[in-house]
């Protein structure tokens, strides 16, 4: 999704794709499994609002990529 990135933490990355995998390829944040919570979810695709923390925003200032924490 244009304007996101993934998480530059690999660590947290590498811990969030091994839930999604343990959930067979559904977010591993959300209790329940359905079609909508295939990663990446429906509500950060219509929102963009990720609730792992896998997808962060970017900002373009001064031509410098600058990472935006998650909103809650």
């Amino acid at each position: 999704m244009k304007g996101y990135r993934l998480n530059p933490n690999k660590e947290f990355v590498n811990r969030i794709i091994e839930g999604v995998h343990r959930k067979d390829g559904h977010c591993p944040c959300r209790k329940e499994v359905s079609d909508e919570t295939l990663c990446p979810c429906d509500e950060f695709i219509k929102e963009g609002k990720c609730r792992c923390g896998l997808f962060i925003k970017i900002e373009e200032n001064n031509n410098e990529t600058v990472n935006v924490k998650k909103e809650d």
